[in-house]
């Protein structure tokens, strides 16, 4: 019976060792009362194995800057060694090209921050975001809106309150094709010297008129003019709204010249740039070579949400190999 006992565990711990997908398994003999495997690794699947360290980028944590306020987070990446074995071993060599990555996320992010302004996404995300406030203009959201599609580009539109009850077709158009809708207060206050029941106000039926005209609920605030003081952070985030600012300013209220404008954005523009912009004649003359040129520097362009997420951008490249994430 022992015997027997015996002859079935070697027999199972064959099976396993054979069935193992990342060694090449050889069986030399096989006598009555006893198995003999021996076992040797693919040496392709060492050699990835190995480099893999030399391509590990480290995740990045969500922080305070003394300057730029609250940062968030960027993941990591590191070799999937399976799978980048996988697509190379048809070929029997090593390939950095066929290397696949999987994202590390970081240990802190922008949740786990206290309230605190954002202006801008993290440093080395080829990414930035058209943040586009709304409370006058109508006569030119038709054009921008049809730039973007062109364009295939998405962007952040704070809709303040009032406009939005006054506009529900229009507001709902913005969100029909797409874009993200942020909470740019309802009347437009200063908020720095507004008291904290009104700022509550502000931020709360904006949101309700938000929600009644386009089914979107808001996650991002925007204060009118940037204006804002340490209280309508904290009242924005009980509200579960981050405040959103900028790092690049169009001016475009100024009414500029395109090419001014496109020159002022093109050379301050930079990974994490939040830009921003109104509904106005020279913002919408601009749009198209603006998304061109921030295009031409391989830079994305996407939402708020988009850019102040952890996730990679697809096409980003590490120092050796192309990113090919999951």
């Amino acid at each position: 019976m022992k015997k027997w006992f015996m002859i079935g565990c070697i027999f199972l711990l064959a099976f396993m060792i054979v069935n193992n997908p990342l060694s090449t398994v050889y069986i030399t003999s096989m006598k009555e009362d006893s198995v003999l495997v021996t076992k040797s690794y693919d040496p392709l699947y060492d050699e990835i194995e190995s480099k893999a360290n030399d391509f590990k980028v480290e995740a990045s944590d969500a922080k305070i800057d003394q300057i730029w306020k609250a940062l968030p987070g960027y993941n990591g990446m590191e070799v999937d060694v399976k799978a980048s074995y996988d697509k190379m071993k048809k070929d029997g060599k090593f390939d950095e090209n066929k290397l696949i990555f999987k994202q590390i996320t970081p240990n802190i992010h922008l949740e786990d921050l206290p309230p605190s302004p954002i202006y801008k996404g993290h440093p080395d995300k080829p990414m930035v975001s058209f943040i586009i406030n709304v409370a006058w203009g109508n006569e030119y959201l038709s054009s921008m809106l049809a730039t973007l599609k062109k364009h295939h580009v998405s962007a952040t539109f704070f809709l303040e309150g009032r406009w939005a009850q006054k506009n529900p077709e229009l507001a709902k158009m913005i969100y029909d094709a797409g874009h993200e809708i942020g909470n740019h207060s309802y009347t437009h206050p200063d908020m720095k010297n507004i008291s904290n029941e009104k700022t509550r106000q502000e931020i709360i039926k904006t949101n309700e008129v938000i929600k009644a005209t386009t089914g979107s609920q808001p996650t991002w605030f925007a204060p009118p003019s940037g204006s804002y003081r340490d209280a309508t952070v904290e009242i924005a985030a009980q509200e579960n709204l981050r405040t959103i600012m900028w790092s690049v300013d169009t001016i475009d209220w100024q009414k500029p010249a395109p090419s001014v404008l496109i020159n002022r954005v093109m050379s301050k523009v930079h990974n994490g740039a939040i830009i921003l912009m109104h509904p106005t004649a020279s913002t919408e003359q601009s749009l198209d070579q603006l998304i061109t040129q921030i295009k031409a520097k391989n830079l994305e362009i996407g939402t708020v949400s988009e850019l102040l997420s952890e996730n990679r951008v697809l096409n980003q490249r590490s120092s050796k190999a192309p990113e090919k994430i999951k």
